[in-house]
């Protein structure tokens, strides 16, 4: 055996070995010719030297068709290792630029046509370490200085590492050595190419690579935040497949980076950080050990404004549940065997995650959520943005299984209801409803009620009224009375006057009205309580036409026409739940403004509530309170009076408290009291009691009992510093003349013309018109009754004051004034001409005298 060995060995060589000798014997000669050239001391001479080298070595490229490749890469070999490859690594420290970057594209052109170039390794990794790799990467600049010829080098050591595959093991501590340089090159491109040459590292020595693969993470996570868009993308690219190839431990050191890259403000980045995470969750070793912190990354994407993005991460995810699923099939066999149909009430039943994604958010909820009820406070409001919209993605997962974290879970989203981004608040909402969807009423009130009752707040309202939204109608329909008389309470409904706690609360009671319907009859008394107490707090703040829209619905679903109906039925117990503190209301009381809108709104149904609303009116409207507060009642009252046929008279029963309403409400009002206050409530008296004769809810007899006991009031009136007071008096006393029937007491009747011609004087002309216009009709009753109530000196008297302002210099007070003298003229005619004669030289103009005269001559001669 050993001689025929030996015989082989000493045959001569074959035609193709013959030949392939040949070529690398002539190959070379003619480097032999032009290796001496790069020895040269001119730099013209070393960089003719390596053009040379390049020509030479693209004419020896074999260019027949027929030729073997093989062959020509082995012929190569030899001159390549022993003659070309020392001097080319050795020019990548010539002092000329130029000729170390022919000797960088010779180099690339040796490993590309070399038979084996995993050979030159040994060689080449020192010798691209030595000028790439300083020694302090991060202060000092790399030994090679030009930025080209960087990127040059690193695409040479990708090359190399492409062609020498698991050759590089050995030799993983100088390329480590260079990639920790030039992760920090201060040239984009460098950094990018870096990237890709770490990963592909990576997968050329996966049995080796984890030994060094941390060393990389940290160049790479100082990278990964910089101003290029495109080194980002590849740095998150090049970590995934170094942590992939790597170890374990590196994810943790990662991750908190990857997070910060979700809210990159350029798609393709984020796109990157969702592919990388999602090739983690399908592919990385220890994934099960990392699931927890995988997870919400990946999620965290479903939100994301780019829809291309949403929809990669929705694909990627959807892969991962189904891999897990098909990993655990014997732990899932139960639920895949008996597998159910959606929760009747699930928001999107069409598109329901599968059994493994929904497993693996369950699973892992308890390690995810303190971090995300963490975040939700954050500071950073895009962070809070981000981990309020993941909250909803992994409720919609967790189903049914959140109720067992549903403590820390509600108060995350009470505390974050309250956060000023409205991002935030809409994700928590949503978050609130799916709780409403999955969780039993009877668990989630016990929760957010209690919270309620300790501490009332606006994000507390409004989590309770996004649960309610979520929750089915059948689950609610036992716990509606409950959460009506909850809001019904004070301390709950009147817990802050902030429009924010308003808002809040009137939504409770829309979604119990709009989830509930017909189901919140029962407790329709409770609801219009609250909406009472909204309307009074808030319905001059922009409330009051959604409080209105809100009982006209609670009225639909109480098969009612309106919110009058409403009212018909709740007034009287309205009332009463008022009545029973009204001793104690000051201006300031919540319940004088619910008082005030029940009244208000009441309509008609004040006609059938008179023995509830009265005996308050008279309580509250006494001297000894409080100022203020009876002149909002005044107020109040007053309006309802002008349409007191359609509110308090509307069952034709006023009349039976009329007595009371004066005798105990306005004359203890229209007394005379010192101060501006005082002066205003009888103000708001005299107004009142205005509205109440201009309504014509009275008869001439009622009429009658009321001038007889008001007139001297009203007459002391007439003086008051208020011009509408002094107004309002005089029509009072015109409409008392008017309506009467009955013949007044001659005494009382004489009492008042006095009264009135002092008013003549007025400083205010809209007051001197009412008075004469009253003094007319004072005349004209006293021209009906004959002059029984008048003397001839007190007509006399009346006649010549008239006269005096027959000559005013406002012609709208004479004209009024002419209309009084005519429609007395019928009392003592004669006297009246005599008085008019007398006078009529003395006016500046005769006018109005001559036009009196002309009248009394037209009248029918005095009997």
């Amino acid at each position: 055996m050993a001689a025929l060995v030996a015989a082989e060995a000493a045959a001569p060589p074959g035609p193709a070995e013959a030949a392939e000798t040949a070529e690398a014997a002539e190959l070379s000669r003619a480097l032999s010719r032009l290796l001496p050239g790069l020895e040269a001391d001119s730099k013209l001479g070393r960089r003719r030297a390596l053009e040379a080298l390049e020509r030479a070595l693209e004419a020896a490229r074999p260019e027949a068709p027929d030729a073997d490749p093989a062959a020509a890469a082995a012929a190569f070999q030899g001159p390549w290792a022993r003659l070309l490859l020392p001097r080319l690594l050795r020019c990548l420290a010539d002092p000329a630029e130029g000729c170390r970057a022919l000797a960088v594209h010779l180099l690339g052109l040796g490993l590309r046509r070399a038979a084996r170039p995993r050979d030159a390794l040994p060689r080449l990794l020192p010798a691209l370490a030595a000028r790439l790799a300083g020694p302090e990467p991060a202060r000092r600049p790399p030994p090679e200085a030009c930025e080209e010829l960087r990127l040059a080098l690193v695409e040479l050591l990708g090359l190399a590492v492409r062609l020498g595959g698991s050759a590089l093991a050995p030799h993983l501590d100088d390329a480590v050595r260079v990639l920790r340089c030039t992760l920090l090159d201060p040239f984009a491109a460098v950094r990018r190419e870096s990237c890709d040459c770490a990963a592909a590292l990576a997968r050329a020595t996966p049995d080796h690579f984890h030994m060094q693969s941390e060393s990389l993470v940290g160049p790479l996570m100082q990278s990964i935040s910089h101003q290029h868009w495109k080194v980002r993308v590849a740095v998150i690219e090049a970590t995934g497949t170094v942590v992939q190839f790597g170890s374990g431990k590196s994810v943790d050191d990662v991750l908190p980076h990857f997070a910060q890259r979700l809210f990159d403000n350029v798609p393709q980045v984020r796109q990157a950080v969702t592919r990388v995470v999602g090739d983690w969750l399908l592919r990385l070793r220890d994934r099960y050990s990392f699931f927890h912190k995988l997870i919400p990354l990946l999620l965290s994407s479903f939100d994301d404004e780019i829809p291309e993005v949403a929809r990669e991460a929705a694909n990627l995810w959807e892969k991962v549940g189904l891999q897990w699923q098909t990993e655990n099939e014997e732990d899932l066999k139960d639920k895949l065997d008996f597998a159910g149909p959606p929760p009747a009430h699930h928001p999107s039943p069409g598109s329901r995650p599968g059994l493994g994604c929904r497993e693996l958010v369950f699973r892992n909820l308890s390690k995810i959520l303190p971090a995300i009820c963490h975040d939700i406070g954050d500071w950073v409001a895009g962070t809070r943005v981000k981990s309020a919209q993941l909250l909803v993605v992994l409720l919609l997962h967790a189903e049914d299984h959140v109720t067992q974290h549903l403590e820390p879970v509600l108060r995350t989203l009470q505390h974050a209801c309250a956060d000023e981004e409205r991002a935030v608040v809409s994700s928590c909402t949503r978050s609130a409803q799916l709780i409403g969807t999955f969780v039993s009423p009877e668990v989630f009130l016990k929760l957010i009620l209690p919270t309620l009752r300790k501490s009332p707040s606006p994000s507390g309202l409004l989590v309770l009224a996004s649960v309610i939204q979520g929750c089915p109608r059948e689950a609610l329909r036992p716990h509606v009375k409950v959460i009506a008389a909850e809001l019904a309470q004070a301390h709950i409904c009147q817990g802050s006057e902030n429009l924010l706690y308003g808002e809040s609360l009137l939504l409770c009671v829309q979604s119990v009205v709009a989830v509930s319907r017909e189901d919140c009859r029962g407790s329709s008394l409770q609801l219009m309580e609250v909406l009472v107490t909204v309307l009074a707090l808030w319905g001059a703040t922009g409330l009051g036409d959604k409080v209105q829209e809100t009982l006209a619905t609670l009225a639909a679903v109480a098969s009612m026409d309106g919110s009058l109906d409403l009212f018909r039925e709740h007034a009287g117990p309205l009332l009463e739940w008022l009545a029973g503190s009204h001793q104690a209301w000051t201006i300031h009381s919540t319940e004088l403004l619910q008082f005030d809108v029940v009244v208000i709104h009441s309509g008609p149904a004040l006609g059938e509530v008179l023995p509830q609303l009265v005996p308050v009116l008279r309580s509250c409207l006494q001297p000894t309170r409080d100022p203020s507060m009876r002149l909002r009642l005044f107020s109040t009252l007053t309006g309802v009076l002008l349409q007191a046929r359609e509110t308090v008279d509307s069952q034709g029963q006023f009349h039976a408290y009329l007595d009371t309403v004066i005798k105990d409400i306005f004359i203890p009002n229209l007394q005379w009291h010192a101060g501006r206050t005082a002066g205003a409530i009888r103000t708001a008296a005299v107004s009142c009691l205005w509205a109440l004769i201009s309504s014509g809810i009275l008869s001439n007899k009622q009429v009658q009992e009321v001038r007889g006991t008001l007139t001297p009031q009203i007459l002391t009136a007439l003086e008051e510093d208020s011009q509408m007071t002094r107004l309002t008096s005089c029509r009072i006393i015109s409409a008392f003349l008017k309506t009467s029937d009955d013949v007044i007491d001659p005494d009382k009747f004489m009492k008042i013309y006095p009264e009135l011609l002092k008013r003549l004087d007025d400083v205010s002309t809209e007051v001197r018109l009412a008075a004469t216009s009253t003094l007319v009709t004072w005349l004209e009753r006293a021209g009906k009754e004959g002059g029984k109530s008048c003397d001839q000196g007190s007509i006399q008297y009346l006649y010549r004051e008239l006269l005096v302002y027959l000559d005013d210099p406002e012609s709208t007070v004479q004209d009024a004034v002419l209309e009084a003298l005519k429609a007395g003229s019928a009392l003592f005619p004669n006297l009246l001409v005599r008085e008019t004669e007398a006078v009529l030289h003395k006016h500046r103009s005769p006018t109005y005298c001559e036009q009196l005269l002309q009248h009394l001559q037209t009248l029918p001669p005095a009997p």
